[in-house]
């Protein structure tokens, strides 16, 4: 009976799976193999384990790491002169260079026992979290280092020799490192990378060693034009045979300083005007001897898989902590700007049109500071989870480019007049950086992250689809065999699942025990679980190969999977706070706000599948009501910005860790001014009862003689009245347009 089976039913399958799925490439390949699943698999599994998850726990510092938060990184904050290094010398002074050399902030991930702090991926991310409240071009050179670059890759594969020689030289910054992956012709794709090296032998030291002759060109290079060690990644070929049968090697990573003969560092490029080191460099026909490889002459070839790993963990750390970094000071900024900013005598962020943003703003800071929190846990846990990493990066700097116009938008004029009053602006000309960089969130968007989800995370797909590829047919017969019953059962059980939630609206789902108020939003994401897992197996099996280029449907599967992610971290957070009944107007705007996402791009993806049918179908099957789950009401966004507009336990735990300025900055007069104003109320409200609205010298002098307030409130409010008039102010140049038409000769 198995063998007819295997002949009548499992061969002609595999045949079909190698003509309709899509064949693997090696850089794909190779990118799926680095890092791991974790809870994406889960959520699209059906029916996620939440206790997976929850029982993680909240993210811990140790002692010593909350002492280097509290003091070098404090005193860093205090250090830093956004706009003189962005605007006036662009460039990092050399007092803070040292300083960042000084307290080894360039080996935060380096182990000690190499000179570095040790610190754990928590710890990396809330540093860089502060320094991005601060400035984006001191936390980009900090944060390069520490992920994508050498320093991590000779962790994870350098030698012996090369860890004893580089780390304790690049964790006290002796050795400044960048990496060059990015070409003028190729971009950052591998597949089509026009920098190549060729095997042969040369002269180094004076002694005829094997090694590459190496020509290449990049640009876009962080940290490039100050660096003295380059990893390079180039393509490798061996003519001659020097290294076996082979003649392309492949992708393959080495460390080149950049005083070595033949390589040049170009001129600075001028990122969207931010001050961090960034540039190009090229060689001709440089020598770089075997040794020079990352881990020696045995990773010839291995350079892709390398870096996969690398940013599998990288890339959740360092764009999502400056992102979140980035929203936690807008909301916490933006909150008290709109108390202390009247207009018609009311605070600007009574209005319900300003409502609204702010409530997007605390909204976009809770999910972003959650997801993070719960992704550099996962990290500390040793986990590396590549599509989490790669939703982090393109979700969180949208959330900021989403968080910053908000903030732009309710600060008005204050945000467009430039100068070192302006806390806003250089973050949003940065945004567009963040977006582009470790992967363009397009691509990764539309391509990466179901791309690789539904394989990666699949259950059985992966193993299908090797099976298909196995160049030994009978194998690849017998291992299928073995797959289709356990397939074919799960595609059951998640259709059933599927239709059962998408028809009762999720009222039956499961919720974890203790879920509380949170219990409903738990349910929903267990029926979107089930509805995503039941529309994957569909598209996988209707489409096959050509939902690889059906990328506005995977993008939209995609952002399914990635709201699902970031709402499941947005309630571990809700919990591992102790679900404070402070916090549940952030957490119904958000889960509100996420999960209409969510139905959203389900429609669009039935509305637009290639087979219409199909579509149809999953629109009946799943959705059969429409949307179900509203964004929140008014009365919820009003009290998501009351929260951002008012001293409290949950505004201070939701920007925890923002710098609050240097005396008489920008961030500090309105942090000064906040904090006057809520605390004068009573007798603001003195005057008002008195008709008197407008705050003034004049009035306060009008309600004195009038003895609606004392002599001690009268002092009180002069006080407010002109730590206002400080922080709503903007920079002006006398030295600007000496030369525009009216002012020459």
């Amino acid at each position: 009976m198995s063998d007819l089976r295997k002949r009548w039913l499992t061969g002609p399958l595999l045949n079909l799976i190698k003509k309709v799925l899509p064949p693997i490439s090696e850089t794909e390949r190779e990118a799926m193999e680095a890092g791991e699943v974790w809870w994406d698999a889960q959520l699209l599994s059906g029916k996620p384990d939440w206790d997976q998850l929850l029982n993680m726990g909240p993210p811990q510092l140790t002692d010593e790491e909350q002492a280097f938060i509290g003091g070098p990184v404090e005193k860093l904050c205090q250090m830093i002169d956004d706009w003189q290094i962005s605007f006036e010398d662009r460039c990092i002074p050399d007092e803070v260079w040292a300083f960042l050399k000084q307290e080894r902030f360039f080996g935060i991930i380096i182990p000690k026992e190499y000179g570095g702090l040790g610190f754990s991926p928590t710890a990396h991310a809330d540093i860089v979290t502060k320094i991005s409240t601060r400035s984006t071009s001191v936390a980009v050179t900090v944060m390069v280092p520490n992920s994508l670059g050498p320093g991590e890759l000779l962790m994870a594969h350098g030698t012996d020799e090369q860890k004893k020689h580089y780390l304790p030289r690049l964790a006290d910054g002796r050795e400044i490192p960048c990496f060059g992956l990015t070409g003028v012709e190729a971009g950052s794709d591998a597949a089509s990378m026009t920098d190549t090296g060729v095997v042969c032998y040369g002269d180094y030291k004076g002694e005829k060693t094997l090694g590459m002759r190496v020509n290449w060109h990049k640009r876009y290079i962080t940290l490039g034009p100050v660096a003295t060690i380059l990893g390079l990644a180039f393509k490798l070929y061996d003519p001659d045979h020097l290294l076996g049968e082979r003649e392309e090697l492949g992708f393959t990573v080495a460390l080149v300083p950049t005083d070595t003969a033949g390589v040049t560092i170009g001129q600075r490029h001028l990122p969207a005007m931010q001050a961090f080191q960034n540039g190009p460099n090229w060689g001709k026909d440089v020598f770089i001897p075997m040794e020079w490889i990352i881990g020696g002459q045995e990773n010839v070839g291995r350079g892709w898989h390398m870096l996969m790993s690398a940013l599998a963990a990288g890339r959740g750390i360092s764009l999502p902590s400056l992102s979140t970094g980035g929203a936690k000071m807008a909301a916490r900024m933006t909150g008290a700007y709109a108390r202390i900013r009247e207009q018609f005598s009311i605070p600007i962020g009574r209005f319900e049109g300003v409502q609204r943003r702010l409530a997007e703003i605390a909204g976009i800071a809770y999910v972003l500071d959650s997801a993070h929190k719960t992704t550099t846990r996962a990290l500390d846990k040793g986990h590396k989870p590549a599509v989490v990493s790669a939703i982090m990066k393109a979700h969180a700097t949208y959330g900021l480019r989403d968080a910053i116009n908000d903030a732009m938008d309710i600060h008005a004029g204050k945000a467009i007049m430039d100068g070192p009053l302006n806390y806003l602006g250089n973050v949003y000309r940065a945004v567009p950086v963040a977006i582009t960089v470790e992967g363009a969130n397009i691509l990764t968007r539309s391509l990466m992250i179901f791309g690789q989800g539904a394989i990666r995370c699949h259950p059985y797909l992966l193993d299908e689809m090797m099976a298909a590829e196995n160049p030994d047919a009978e194998a690849g017969v017998e291992a299928l065999d073995k797959l289709l019953p356990k397939h074919l059962l799960f595609q059951i059980k998640t259709l059933l699942r599927g239709v059962f939630h998408g028809w009762t609206v999720g009222i039956f789902a499961s919720s974890p025990k203790g879920g509380g108020h949170a219990a409903k939003y738990y349910r929903q994401l267990n029926r979107y679980s089930a509805v995503l897992t039941l529309a994957t197996e569909i598209s996988l099996m209707s489409l096959g190969g050509e939902l690889k280029r059906k990328e506005l449907i995977s993008a939209r599967l995609g952002d399914v999977l990635s709201q699902l992610y970031l709402l499941s971290c947005t309630l571990k957070r809700f919990k591992d706070d102790g679900a404070p009944e402070g916090d549940r107007p952030l957490l119904d705007f958000a889960m509100r706000a996420g999960l209409h996402k969510v139905e959203t791009s389900l429609l669009e993806v039935y509305q637009n599948f290639p087979r219409r049918f199909l579509g149809h179908l999953m629109h009946f099957l799943t959705m059969p009501w429409g949307h179900s789950v509203h964004t929140a009401s008014d009365r919820q966004a009003r009290e998501c910005a009351e929260l951002l507009m008012k001293p409290s336990e949950s505004r201070d735990r939701l920007t925890k860790g923002v710098f609050l300025g240097n005396p008489g900055d920008g961030v500090d007069l309105v942090e000064q001014a906040f904090r006057k104003v809520c605390a004068s109320e009573a007798a603001r409200d003195k005057l008002k009862k008195g008709g008197i609205r407008l705050l003034s010298h004049d009035t306060i002098k009008e309600g004195l003689e009038r003895k609606l307030i004392s002599d001690e409130e009268a002092d009180e409010l002069r006080d407010v009245a002109d730590a206002v008039y400080m922080a709503i102010q903007v920079d002006h140049f006398d030295d600007l347009g000496s030369k525009c038409a009216g002012k020459g000769k």
